[in-house]
This record gives structure tokens, C-alpha cells and sequence, in this order.
């Protein structure tokens, strides 16, 4: 049951879910659905192994399991979740954007960045999303659907199996050959698919071969302010970073930039986050897009400043990227440069994000996954 005032998500009426598939499953329900195959429960592990040790979803390369067995267990734990539309690249092939197609024809992006010093992928829990704000394209787009648990973890297994098979370039140097960073911060609103995320993470975090071995520290769930969810979040005992996507210091506008602030004020989404560091022990990053003339003002980034001082808390600001038909743009360079003043004069650590990806409309709030 959903947490009094969180949102959710109900499927259209006649909507398919996708199919069972083992990313779904936590290792003890692996075990039960080989059993009920008929098979013998260890095949469970052999099928983790395969999956998220291997990146081998195809049964031809299972030579420890019987021919006989191999497309049984294919076909009800292993099912085809999402094929790739097509891969999209700039930075000399370092940022690549794929478009999948899911199941039932609903088309999802992921983009994967290489850096000199780590590989990061972001993904999305979500086909669309809900939160409708206005200067981002994938909320103008409007939610399709919640994503199943193996719907997100697969876009990172395959994340993982194209940087070993070495299709993204640059990966000479100890650990560049793997995902060192997952950000959820691709198309959706993460804890607005909350129980998938949650599962999600754990099979991103399982030891090998339950899951991909991968640090929690190493991801980054991203909100709006679903101030309930991140309360749960919190509850759970991850030590993944919090990004909460605030955008403005004050209501006023941030119900406009933000519409779900209608709901939980800033204040409300900063106790939370305040909370989720104390308990965590995590800094909470703050994502800030700046909009020319409308929230890159010095008196909001003082605002700013007042509310983060002597928090656990990093604040990455983020040009804002094109989208097709917006009114809006990116700062001034001396806007920019003024609202970092303004923060640092407040002793809160500041960032410009880099703007990865804008070239192929993979960059911050320009996923839209259309099939053009």
C-alpha cells in the first residue's frame, strides 16, 4: 500500500504488463520459479550467473545447463524485455544515448557517459512522467507507464556488457570497463515507481551472482519531492545519494517550475532530504536548472545560500538545456557566475554540471524518446 499522500500510478485499463523475467525476482523466488519448472533449484544461480555476471541472456551460451532445459528456462525467466531502436553518440563516441523499445512498443532512453576517471549511466524508472515540468521535455510528454524492475535493471546490464565488449571508446585504465555511477535521473520520477526503484537497487547492489555486485554509493536516486517517498526511502537504509531536483528557493516560483511544490513546500522537501542525510550519512545534492530571468536571480541564489548553509548538501547547477518549443534558456555567463558567488558566499558547495549530451538531446531534461 502506497504511504498516505504519495502518489501513484494506475495502468490504463487493458494495459499488458511486461513479462516475468529474472531481474524481477529476489534469489529465493529465482529458486521457486526454477522448481516449478521442474527444474532443479541450483538452476537459479546458474541463470544469475549468466545474467548478471555474464551479460549472456541467450540461451546458446549457457553450455552448463542442458540443451533440453535452456529454452524452457529462457522463455519464462528470460523473456526479450527491450530491443535498441538505435544508439546516438557525440563527445567522440564518449556519450551514447540509446532509445529502446519495450515490449509493448513504449519507447524508453538511457544515456551512458564515459569520464576520464569513471563511466556513469542514467537511467529511466519511467516511460514519460507525470510531474509536468514545464521546461523539461519528457515531463511536457506526459507519463506512458511505471517501468518493471528488470525494465530498469536490463538498461544497465546491457550498459555493462557494451563497455566490456568495448563499443563505447576509451576504456583503457583499471575499472573504466565498468559502471562506476547509476543516476536516476533519465525519464520519470523515480519514487513515483517506488517499489520498482527499491528492487531495482537491490538487484544493482546484490553480491554476484544474485545481482551486479555494484556499490550503493554509487547511486543516485533523484526526486522532485515526494516528500512521503523519501521518507520511505530513508527507512529503507540504503546508502545511495539523494538528488532533490528544487530548481527554486521559494514557493512562489517553484510551484510554477516544480507543480508537485503545490503539494510539499520546499521546506517540507528539505526536512526530508535533511533527514535522509542524517540517516544516511550521505550529502544530498541539490539540482538547480538555470533559466534565464526566471529563478537565476542573486537575491534567490542568497535565498538559496540561507537555506543550504551548514547543511550536508552540494548544489549542482545546471544550464539549462534546449528542448523543441520552449520559451525558456539558459542563463547569461554573468548571471551564472553571480548565483555561484552567491552560494559560495554562504560556504555551500557549488558545481556547473557539465552539459553532456545536448548535441543528441541526451542531456538534462531533453529525454523525450520519440521514434524520429
Amino acid at each position: 500500500m502506497p504511504a498516505p499522500g504519495e502518489l501513484t500510478f494506475v495502468a490504463p485499463r487493458g494495459a499488458k504488463r511486461p513479462p516475468r523475467h529474472l531481474a524481477d525476482l529476489s534469489p529465493a523466488e529465482r529458486r521457486e520459479a526454477v522448481a516449478a519448472l521442474g527444474e532443479k533449484p541450483f538452476r537459479a544461480k546458474q541463470l544469475s550467473q549468466h545474467y548478471f555476471a555474464r551479460y549472456a541472456d541467450h540461451p546458446d551460451a549457457w553450455t552448463d545447463i542442458p540443451a533440453a532445459a535452456r529454452g524452457r528456462l529462457a522463455g519464462d525467466l528470460l523473456p526479450e524485455l527491450m530491443t535498441v531502436v538505435r544508439h546516438a553518440s557525440c563527445d567522440d563516441g564518449l556519450t551514447r544515448k540509446t532509445l529502446w523499445r519495450l515490449f509493448d512498443g513504449t519507447l524508453v532512453e538511457s544515456v551512458l557517459m564515459r569520464y576520464p576517471d569513471r563511466v556513469t549511466m542514467c537511467i529511466s524508472s519511467q516511460a514519460g512522467c507525470g510531474m509536468n515540468c514545464p521546461f523539461c521535455a519528457t515531463g511536457q510528454a506526459g507519463l506512458d507507464r511505471n517501468l518493471s524492475t528488470a525494465e530498469i535493471v536490463h538498461q544497465i546490464v546491457e550498459g555493462m556488457r557494451a563497455l566490456r565488449d568495448g563499443e563505447v571508446p576509451g576504456g583503457s585504465g583499471e575499472g573504466l570497463d565498468r559502471l562506476s555511477n547509476i543516476v536516476f535521473m533519465g525519464m520519470g520520477e523515480p519514487l513515483a515507481n517506488y517499489r520498482r526503484v527499491m528492487d531495482a537497487i537491490r538487484r544493482l547492489t546484490d553480491p554476484a551472482p544474485d545481482g551486479l555486485g555494484l556499490s550503493q554509493r554509487g547511486i543516485t536516486v533523484s526526486t522532485v519531492g515526494l516528500v512521503p517517498a523519501i521518507h520511505r526511502f530513508t527507512d529503507e537504509g540504503f546508502k545511495c545519494r539523494l538528488a532533490v531536483s528544487l530548481h527554486a528557493p521559494d514557493d512562489e516560483l517553484r510551484d510554477t517550475l516544480v507543480p508537485v511544490n503545490t503539494r510539499w513546500k520546499v521546506r517540507e522537501v528539505l526536512d526530508a532530504a535533511w533527514r535522509y542525510s542524517d540517516v544516511s550519512g550521505r550529502r544530498v545534492s541539490i539540482e538547480y536548472a538555470l533559466i534565464r530571468d526566471i529563478n537565476d536571480q542573486a537575491w534567490r541564489a542568497d535565498r538559496l545560500g540561507r537555506l543550504l548553509k551548514g547543511r550536508r548538501a552540494h548544489v549542482n547547477l545546471i544550464p539549462l538545456n534546449p528542448t523543441p518549443g520552449s520559451k525558456w534558456t539558459a542563463s547569461r555567463p554573468e548571471d551564472e557566475r553571480a548565483f555561484v558567488a552567491g552560494l559560495q558566499a554562504h560556504g555551500v558547495p557549488v558545481t556547473v554540471r557539465d552539459t553532456r549530451g545536448q548535441e543528441i538531446e541526451g542531456a538534462c531534461g531533453q529525454l523525450a524518446a520519440t521514434a524520429r
